[in-house]
Parts: structure tokens; sequence; C-alpha cells
């Protein structure tokens, strides 16, 4: 509750009103105690009160049950009556709705609340993945090769695209940026496809959140309440708590220096604060520290809600001076040190013994110190705390979508849009490197085409060229032949008019020869019928000469023998001589 320029928080048993200083609400604070002890409540009082001092608050809605505030209270019984323990009249505690805006990372009970990859960094986001060192190294030389070579990691598809990428450019981008083995981008990869199952495929992109957006009033001046249902984020508690640590890393990066003010400029509660900090590494742990240190210079304050002080790191703890402790039960040993370690951290108030105290606070009591002008933590009182303003518990599905269709900032978010970032940019590169792939596949097919058009020519030309050849050799062999054939035709007509004329004069010789024989026949003839007639006259006389001559010296025999051998002899003696 706001009262005159000081938030009231509550009130102690003898009715003293215990208030938070606006201007100190930057030093941070804690809200502590066991599971329905009254934390909630006193958040959402504490979240009504800086709305009505004109500051914008964001806090987290675990439960479902904050959202409320949108809806005005109803006074009943038991808030009259916790007004009238307190000393507070109704009239001067009016039941009232709040500015609201609705938010979830699932778009589902809000507007849609988003961030690109690269607003998320890379040591968060390794941190959701649960990437080891080696692998969150790469993971930050690949988030320096996107910004070297001007690619945006807007959402889960552009990691992706940019992880394949340097995968399958790893032995070249290995000799600039270090060793990059495929195996851990493998990793990585599959680390990114599990958590798009859990939502943050919707969670990363655009628009993103503008910070801007968060910190306005409404027209009674009053801070808009940012709530951002976590009933199915919180399911997911690495990503929840690496959500809440990105949220203060965006304010301490978006937000100018200011200083101490007097009053803030936002006011962050971040419920189920343990999720924050368990299982994360020192490095993680240190920046949350570092955050927290500086970032109340840019008049912001940050409020972590949580079961006991102990789920706080000291290095943390430290830095938040107003402080809200609710019962906590010391059942066992390690409770007991828990509760001892959180009454030990409060100054004590001599009134009462601070350790016994909060074991024995009731539901909506607590122990509580804020800071003094000074910014020196007050000495502990217990109080009670005062009633929220607006209305208790959750709100109906109906009555939440008719906030968001009616927020101003709906027509903003709602449409999700995908611009030019670095999974369009690869795509368009390996479509340019695959069609230029073609484009030189075609090229050295044509090429290849042309060269064995060129060759089967070469080859047709040739088989031409060796088949007129051998034409050309078969007409001249022809022609040969022919002229061959012509001259022996020649040759043997001249032979056989020679030979002719050769015969013809053979003929006319022999004609003439044996016309010649024949005249010569006929003379012989002649001679011979001539000498025949002498011969055989001859020869008769002769023979019978020698007849005489034989016979006279042989007897009658030898007449006869002598005779006729005479005359034989007689013939031919006279034969020789016609011959010669």
């Amino acid at each position: 509750m706001f009262v005159d320029g000081e938030i009231l928080v509550g009130l102690t048993e003898s009715g003293e009103g215990i208030f938070m200083l606006p201007k100190m609400a930057n030093r941070h604070g804690l809200i502590a105690g066991a599971t329905g002890t009254g934390k909630t409540i006193t958040l959402k009082v504490l979240a009504e009160s800086f709305s009505d001092a004109g500051v914008p608050v964001f806090f987290a809605d675990v439960k479902g049950d904050l959202a409320g505030c949108c809806e005005a209270g109803v006074m009943n019984e038991k808030i009259a009556g916790r007004l009238e323990g307190l000393g507070i009249t109704q009239d001067r505690f009016p039941m009232k709705k709040y500015p609201v805006n609705f938010w979830d990372v699932y778009g589902r009970a809000g507007m849609p609340l988003r961030t690109t990859v690269t607003e998320m960094g890379p040591i968060l986001l390794a941190r959701i993945l649960g990437l080891t060192e080696v692998q969150t190294d790469l993971l930050t030389i690949a988030f320096k090769i996107a910004d070297d070579q001007g690619m945006l990691l807007i959402d889960t598809k552009d990691l992706k695209a940019m992880l394949q990428y340097i995968g399958e450019n790893a032995a070249e981008l290995s000799m600039e940026y270090g060793n990059i083995t495929k195996q851990s981008l493998a990793v990585i990869i599959r680390s990114v496809v599990a958590l798009e199952t859990e939502g943050a495929d919707q969670f990363f992109g655009e628009p993103a959140l503008t910070i801007g957006d968060w910190l306005t009033r409404d027209c009674d001046g009053r801070g808009t309440i940012q709530i951002l249902d976590c009933q199915e984020l919180v399911h997911n508690p690495t990503m929840y708590a690496t959500f809440l640590l990105w949220m203060m890393s965006e304010l301490f990066e978006s937000l100018p220096e200011v200083g101490d003010l007097e009053r803030p400029k936002m006011v962050f509660f971040f419920d189920e604060a343990h999720l924050l900090f368990k299982d994360a590494p020192k490095s993680l742990v240190a920046k949350i520290e570092q955050v927290v240190k500086l970032i109340r210079s840019k008049g912001v304050g940050i409020y972590f809600i949580t079961q006991s002080p102990g789920d706080i790191p000291d290095g943390v703890l430290a830095q938040l001076g107003n402080k809200v402790q609710h019962a906590l039960h010391a059942y066992t040993p390690s409770e007991q040190k828990a509760v001892k370690a959180a009454a030990q951290s409060y100054r004590e108030n001599p009134e009462f013994d601070t350790y016994n105290t909060i074991m024995e606070l009731q539901t909506g009591e607590a122990i509580v110190s804020m800071l003094d002008e000074n910014g020196v933590p007050n000495v502990v009182k217990r109080v009670t705390i005062l009633p929220p303003q607006s209305m208790m518990g959750g709100i109906t599905p109906d009555v939440r979508q008719r906030e968001i269709n009616a927020n101003i900032l709906y027509t903003k978010y709602v449409e999700y849009f995908d611009r030019d970032s670095a999974y369009e940019f690869l795509q368009r590169r390996n479509i340019e490197l695959a069609e230029a792939a073609e484009a030189e596949k075609k090229r050295i097919a044509e090429e290849k085409e042309a060269e064995k058009q060129r060759i089967a020519e070469e080859k047709q030309a040739e088989k031409e060229r060796i088949a007129a050849e051998k034409q050309a050799e078969r007409e001249r062999i022809a022609q040969e032949k022919a002229a061959e054939k012509a001259a022996l035709a020649e040759q043997k007509a001249l032979e056989k008019q020679a030979l002719a004329e050769q015969r013809a004069a053979e003929k006319a010789a022999l004609a003439e020869q044996k016309a010649a024989e024949r005249a010569a026949a006929q003379k012989q003839k002649a001679v011979k019928s001539a000498v025949k007639g002498v011969a055989s006259a001859t020869a008769g006389t002769v023979g019978r000469q020698l007849g005489k001559s034989l016979g006279s010296a042989g007897g009658s025999f030898g007449k006869t023998l002598g005779g006729n051998v005479g005359a034989s002899l007689g013939r031919g003696i006279i034969g020789t001589l016609f011959k010669l």
C-alpha cells in the first residue's frame, strides 16, 4: 500500500507501520519462507504498492494465482478482520484492479514473449542446452563467425543452419577460429532440437520484446504490472532460470545509467529463485552476482522469492537490503542450521529471539527489515503483512483472454514474423551453390557433349575422307584397269590384226609356196615320169645285164635272184638321183 510516498508493507503488533522507502527499492530484496506461509501475498502487496507509486513491475506467475491483479478484490470477512487487526478502516483500503499485461513464452496464456538467439547470447544459451565447457566454447565461436559474416541469429533454425554451415566448412574455419570438431557440433544441434520440443522455437523469434514497452504507466500514473505466466515454463527449470537471468541481463544492457532515483524505474520479482542458482556453474553465478550489483545503478530493483535464504549464494544475498522472512520449519539438523543462518542475517531485535520467532510465525506474518534513508538495514520487526487490494487467486480463461485482446501491445506481439536471417542467407547460399554446381555440371556436360560431337564429326570427316580416298583409289584403279583393258584390247586388236595380216601373208606365202610346190611337184612329177621311164629302162637293162652276169656265174636261181635285185637296186639308184 502506497502511503505518503512510502510503501506500507505491514504493521507490528503495537500498530507501528513498517515501510519501504522507494528510493531504496533499487537495493534489491528477498522474500523467503516455507510453502504456504504467505510469500505470494507479500509479493502481491509489494507489486501493487510499487504500481501505485508509478513504478512498473514484473513478476513470474508460477502457480497462476497472481493473475487476479487485473480484477478488483472483494472485501470479505478474512480481509476485513486482517484490516481491523491492523487498525486500518475499510474506507482507507479500497479494493481495486491494476493495469496488467499478460505474457507467455508459449503464447497461450498471454502475449507471446520472445527474444532472439543473439540477444540470449552463447553463455546463457549453453546453460539452457546443458553444454560442456568445450561445447560452450564452440557455441561462442559459432556466434563469432555469424557476427563476422553478418548473419543474424534470430531463431533456432538460424542457429542450426549456422552450426551445419560451420560443420560443412570446419577445415577452412578451423584455421581462423581454432579447432572445430563435427562431433561437438552434432551434440549442440541435437540439444537445440531437444530444446525446440520444449517450446524454444516459439520463444526465440521476432518480434522480440522491447524493454521500453514494460516501462509504462496507465492514465492514472500507476506503473503497469507485467505478469509472465510460468505454469508451463517452470516445468523446464533450466529454461525458466535462464530466462530470468536473460531478463536481468537485458535490462542491464538496455537501460542507461541513472544512479539513485526517488523511485526505481522498474522492479522485478523472481519467484522460485532457487532454480536460478541450482546446478549453475561458478561463472554463471558470478555473472548473476555482477548483474545484481550493477543493475541498481540503472534504477532497477530485483527481488528474489524462495523458500530459504540459503538458496541464494552469499555473494548475491549480501546485495539484498530489503528482506521479508516468513516462517521456516526446522525438523532436521540441516533445517535448524538454515533457520539459524537466516536469523543471523538480520539486525537483532532485543524484544524477541529472531531464531525462535522465525519458527513461530503464523501465515501472513513475517519478520521484516528494510533499509533506512542511509541504506542501513533497520532492526528486524515482527510484522503482519497487509492484504492485497486486487482479487486473490487466479482468473478464468475468458477474463484472461479479454485482458489480452484489449491490450494495446497485443497487435504488436501477437503475429510472429520471420525476417531475413542466417537460415535464409544460408538457404540462398546453398541454392546459389547448387545452381552454380548445376551450371558447372551443365557446362562440363555441354563441353563433353561438344567434345564428343567434335570427335564424332572428326571421326565422320575422317571416315568420309577415307571413304573418299578409297572411292578415288577404286576409281583410279578402275580407270587404270579400264585403260589397261582398253590398251590390252587395242593391243589384242593390233596383235589380232597383225596376226591376221601375218596369217594372210603366211596363207598367201603358203598358197604361193603350195602353188610353187605344186608347180615344182608337177615339174618333178614330169621329171619323175621321164626319169622313171629312163630308170625303168636303165634298171631293166642293168638288171638284165647283171642277171646275166650272175646267172652265168650261179645257174638259173642266181639268174632269177640277180635279175630281181638288180631291178630293185636300179630303181633305188634312180630314185635317189631324182631326189637329188
